[in-house]
């Protein structure tokens, strides 16, 4: 057995002892395995000697959401570290940019904290676009797009850091091209490029910013249901709900 499968092993190992410490079992769905093992192999029920129930709703193991939960109670209870897009929003915010693109900066990467990194601008676009300006969703979802692409006009080159993270030879693939081009020409071009020129200088590990800076600006900006996130039938509720209860088994 090599050391990734060892690892892997472990922490499999580990999951099943915290999953016994559950009144319900929790098991992982394919998307969380998927690459370490191929999805499209059988696989062995989940072990369950006693015959437990298996998890239909928040899983214990994580901090216990409010009934009616908020952007900002997943920021603080759901999303990973969250400073990159606080610094970016704070520099959009300090550049003197209107509110829609502060907000899209502070929500630029949310599905990269929350639910998934491959086509994060997409999945982010969604899971916000019922509750903001379609502007913010529009500028969210063509980031990942025009960011591969420099723009002279604004002083946005091809970021060094992409040459070390996916090679000097990467090209993006032909569906991203094609929409880089629609972009280009969309009224709204600009506010998706200003959220890859706040995105680009906001990894400093010395700057603290506190997400209590756009509690106004999110009120004024970001529709909160009153159902509570994830449970307002909305297009992409189902979304929400899944960051909020990840191991649901169904």
């Amino acid at each position: 057995m090599d050391r990734l499968q060892e690892l892997h092993h472990k922490a499999d190992a580990l999951e099943e002892q915290m999953s016994r410490q559950l009144d319900a079992l929790a098991v992982k769905s394919i998307i969380y395995v998927s690459g370490d093992v191929d999805p499209v192999r059988e696989r062995p029920v989940p072990d369950n000697p006693e015959g437990r129930p298996f998890l239909m709703g928040p899983d214990p193991r994580l901090q216990p959401m409010p009934a009616k939960p908020t952007l900002i109670d997943y920021f603080r209870y759901r999303f990973g570290p969250s400073a990159h897009l606080l610094q970016s929003a704070r520099l959009a915010l300090r550049a003197g940019h209107d509110e829609k693109i502060v907000l899209a900066c502070l929500l630029h990467d949310i599905s990269v904290l929350g639910f998934i990194r491959a086509d994060h601008g997409f999945w982010g676009a969604q899971l916000i676009e019922p509750y903001v300006d379609p502007e913010v969703a529009w500028a969210v979802r063509q980031h990942q797009v025009v960011r591969f692409y420099p723009d002279e006009s604004v002083g946005y080159e091809y970021p060094e850091a992409y040459v070390r993270f996916f090679g000097a030879d990467y090209r993006p693939d032909p569906h991203i091209d094609r929409a880089y081009q629609a972009a280009r020409n969309h009224k709204w071009y600009m506010s998706a490029r200003l959220v890859t020129i706040n995105d680009l200088y906001s990894f400093d590990p010395d700057v603290v910013v506190e997400l209590d800076e756009f509690t106004d600006i999110i009120g004024r900006n970001f529709r909160q249901p009153e159902e509570g996130l994830g449970f307002d039938d909305s297009p992409s509720a189902h979304m929400w709900r899944t960051i909020m209860m990840p191991t649901r088994f169904l």
